[in-house]
């Protein structure tokens, strides 16, 4: 069974930067999107930006667009989510997710509610 495992998140001030990590365990040749979400005490799991992995097309949401970058590895099998410019608003827990089945298509990447396959989720803490 593929696993998405993502790395460690962490606690910064505003203004600071972290990058995330998403590791699949076994690439699987039909993954065309992959993806971060986050979900913040007390709301709902919203999408913050996402990939099409057969050209690198990205979609990302309006709150994080300038500051976050999300970009894929080489291997194809990991994806990473580099945050500047933090913001105390971005304190979540932030989850990877992939569809594995070769269904994702590039235009519906702004509407992309994630894939079939997600990670356990990592902590990022961003202090004012």
């Amino acid at each position: 069974q593929v696993q998405l495992v993502e790395s460690v998140g962490g606690s910064v001030q505003a203004g600071g930067s972290l990058r995330l990590s998403c590791i699949m365990s076994k690439y699987v040749y039909t993954t065309n999107c992959m993806g971060w979400f986050r979900q913040a005490p007390g709301k709902e799991r919203e999408a913050v930006a996402s990939i099409y992995t057969r050209t690198d097309m990205t979609y990302y949401a309006d709150s994080v667009k300038g500051r976050f970058t999300i970009s894929q590895g080489d291997a194809k099998n990991t994806v990473y989510l580099q945050m500047n410019n933090l913001k105390p608003e971005d304190t979540a827990m932030y989850y990877c997710t992939a569809d594995l089945g070769g269904g994702c298509r590039p235009q519906i990447l702004p509407v992309w509610r994630g894939g079939n396959h997600w990670g356990q989720g990592t902590q990022v803490n961003v202090s004012s």
